[in-house]
């Protein structure tokens, strides 16, 4: 339960539309799944992240931290605690000279599309990934043989203090699907890119190359949290599933999509026990095939 001195201290300063009580988590995800969440909040600002972070200190209460919704699965019981998430109220866009600062809200896409307008390169290999800027970063996200360690310059935080913190690219510790921000639970407010002058017509035909790319593998009509495993070493996950003949093998309302074998898909109201289901049941096979382990790429989060 979530302390009623809490709410009162939240809607002090919190419009009504961003602050959630027992707010459905299918919601706010792209897989179309969840639990409620027992407090549900959308910052607007900095100064907000952090005030909202100190009373959850203050009041003692579990935290979770969202972008996008991308990247996660929450289980059916839902999120205990409180859980922030960044989203449209957090989406400002803006070009300083070779520079790019966004809110953690802002979607990787429009980021992308940003700094293609103002011809600059660098970031298109984002143009489709289905993430926020801060998810990308808490995730190193990358695709196309580019990653957010690339062009990374500065990232702005807030602690579970509720104490703002600013990070210069070496402190990032960016790797494969890995941050500094995995490790210390701050949450990612703000990102700073620096990117490169590039030819703008090159830069559009390099991004309706990766998008008519993307379009034409994956399953992007479904709902999904993107590629369902990490790449292990030597191999390609999507590859070693469609080896093992593991397209369509489904769940309840889960399934292995039949389009891309590295995704998992809500193919009619599946339930977070579905996709584990799927997932399990894939990573025995593999295994069982290759002998090779797979391991969740997304974030599986919430009470079972």
């Amino acid at each position: 339960m979530i302390d009623k001195a809490f709410v009162t201290e939240c809607q002090g300063f919190l419009e009504a539309n961003r602050f959630r009580l027992d707010e459905p988590m299918k919601l706010h995800t792209t897989f179309k799944i969840g639990g409620p969440a027992d407090c549900l909040i959308f910052p607007a600002s900095l100064e907000e992240t952090e005030k909202v972070l100190a009373l959850v200190k203050k009041y003692q209460l579990p935290l979770t931290i969202l972008g996008n919704g991308s990247n996660v699965l929450v289980r059916d019981k839902g999120i205990r605690g409180v859980v922030v998430k960044f989203a449209r109220p957090m989406a400002y866009i803006r070009c300083e000279d070779t520079k790019i600062i966004a809110g953690a809200g802002a979607l990787l896409k429009d980021v992308s599309e940003v700094a293609a307008r103002n011809g600059l390169t660098g970031l298109e290999f984002a143009c489709g990934i289905p993430g926020s800027i801060g998810g990308a970063i808490f995730m190193n996200a990358g695709a196309y043989d580019g990653e957010m360690k690339n062009v990374a310059y500065a990232v702005r935080t807030v602690d579970r203090a509720g104490k703002l913190h600013t990070y210069s690219r070496e402190k990032l510790e960016l790797g494969y699907r890995h941050s500094a921000f995995q490790d210390n639970g701050e949450a990612i407010c703000e990102v700073e890119l620096l990117l490169q002058p590039g030819d703008k017509n090159a830069i559009d035909a390099k991004i309706a190359d990766f998008t008519q790319r993307r379009e034409s593998k994956q399953p992007l009509e479904m709902p999904s949290a993107g590629s369902t495993f990490k790449r292990p070493k030597g191999y390609f996950a999507g590859t070693l599933i469609d080896q093992t003949g593991l397209k369509g093998l489904s769940v309840g309302g889960a399934e292995v999509s039949t389009k891309h074998a590295g995704f998992v898909v809500n193919v009619d109201n599946a339930t977070a026990a579905d996709v584990l289901g799927v997932i399990h049941e894939v990573q025995k096979r593999v295994f069982a095939a290759h002998g090779v382990e797979l391991h969740p790429e997304v974030r599986i989060i919430g009470e079972e």
